[in-house]
This record gives structure tokens, C-alpha cells and sequence, in this order.
């Protein structure tokens, strides 16, 4: 084999070990509760996505025109 060949199938090794590990810690994650603290120090209360009614749109968001761009 050229040192070419052998640079590149090493590289290629490395590159799928760092993929495996991403993987395996991809998947911790979602399994743990991770908790982050906001900016300002008080809780964060996580919108619930269950439910009949509607999410509550900021009131700044109300005034946006109905099309943006475009002709």
C-alpha cells in the first residue's frame, strides 16, 4: 500500500470512531432530563404541546403583516 492509501483509511477509522461516539452520546441525551438555567434566574416554565387549545402568541407577534416578502 502507497502512505496515501494507508493516511486515507486512517483517517476514514478516525472519522467513524467520532461518529460511534456522537452516536452514543446523541443517544444519552435524549434518554436524561437535562436541565439548563435561564439567563435571568428565574424557572423557565416548558410550553406544553398537549392539549385542545391554542399556544399563546406574544403580543408583539400580533401586529406581524400576514405576507412577508414576495410581490
Amino acid at each position: 500500500m502507497e502512505r496515501k492509501e494507508i493516511l486515507v483509511i486512517a483517517l476514514i477509522g478516525v472519522m467513524l470512531l467520532a461518529v460511534g461516539l456522537q452516536t452514543i452520546q446523541l443517544a444519552g441525551l435524549t434518554t436524561a432530563q437535562v436541565s439548563v438555567p435561564s439567563s435571568g434566574g428565574a424557572p423557565v416554565k416548558a410550553a406544553s404541546t398537549s392539549g385542545g387549545s391554542s399556544p399563546s402568541v406574544p403580543s408583539n407577534l400580533d401586529n406581524l403583516p400576514s405576507m412577508v416578502g414576495g410581490c
